[in-house]
């Protein structure tokens, strides 16, 4: 076992609980309490989610009784046209909400439990446990990545987030595999965001999402921006490290060629709601929905 192996298994012992701990904080809850193991990964339930309107403007419903489960080690990826909501669900199952989130999405209906956090009624505490158990990639990296700090400032943040002792060799060590990993030169480790270019930023944000090993993933568009020669070889590789670590994963694709990449099981999202879930093949071979038999016309060629 290498350094950087010992690391990363003494990190994933502590868990989130080792930054409450070095702050001062001392975790009240009884441990069966905090034994979440059992539970789903994720869980939503009737979940019903809207964006507040501004002055003069009306709520916006983004989700209307979506039901879904991930179980540990499974990836379910999701496909909508664009305004379907597959971004807002990507955002509140990353703990994202209107709580934590200026303008973000407000859940007004039903439940959805991650990593067994009730995300309608989160608090402070439960917030930093998702922040640092949940890997996020969203459509655009800037929302992630620090413009005032280098690439590898942004991958190493989460690590000393998690352990403010950590040794900056060792930290190092870790930031260089994980952006050597998404095909970025070691190069890129002294450059700011900006003078990157927009797939740069993406995979930088991908190697910031993974370098903790999370429980769980949520990637919305993970090759947005991507060059696509390099697409492939991305998403072999998401896919690979998701069956080598077991994580589940929640991942939003416009592609059905890039879905079948990362995942054989698939949700259709369409205005809102739900309308078609299960294996790639059996959701496209047997569409129930207008939008689904589209889908499958177009997967077809």
């Amino acid at each position: 076992m290498t350094a950087v192996d010992r690391v990363r298994s003494t990190l994933r012992a502590r868990g989130a609980r080792t930054a409450r701990l070095n702050a001062g904080h001392h975790d009240p809850r009884p441990s069966a309490e905090r034994d979440r193991s059992d539970l789903p990964p994720v869980a939503a339930r009737d979940l019903s989610v809207r964006y507040r309107g501004g002055e003069g403007h009306r709520p916006t419903r983004a989700l209307t009784g979506v039901s879904l489960e991930i179980h540990p080690g499974e990836t379910l990826a999701v496909i909508g046209e664009a305004g379907s909501g597959k971004s807002t669900l990507a955002t509140v199952i990353a703990g994202l909400t209107s709580r934590t989130v200026p303008r973000g999405p407000e859940i007004v209906g039903g439940s959805l439990d991650v990593l067994g956090i009730d995300v309608r009624h989160v608090g402070r505490r439960d917030d930093d446990e998702l922040e640092l158990r949940v890997g996020h990639v969203p459509q655009d990296a800037s929302a992630v990545l620090d413009p005032h700090l280098t690439a590898g400032e942004n991958v190493a943040l989460p690590l000393f987030q998690r352990n403010p002792k950590l040794a900056k060799k060792i930290a190092g060590g870790i930031v260089a595999e994980a952006i050597d990993a998404m095909h970025l030169t070691l190069a890129t480790i002294p450059m700011y965001p900006h003078e990157l270019s927009r797939g740069q930023r993406q995979r930088l944000a991908i190697a910031r999402a993974l370098v903790l090993e999370p429980e769980l993933l949520v990637a919305d568009e993970p090759t947005a921006g991507v060059d696509a020669t390099l697409r492939a070889s991305i998403l072999d590789h998401l896919a690979e490290v998701q069956r080598r670590r077991g994580f589940a994963a929640f991942i939003v694709s416009s592609e059905i060629g890039e879905i079948r990449r990362l995942s054989d099981r698939l949700a259709v999202l369409h205005r809102g709601s739900i309308v078609g879930m299960g294996r790639i093949d059996d959701v496209l071979g047997d569409p129930t929905h207008p939008y689904v038999e589209r889908l499958a016309a177009l997967s077809r060629g």
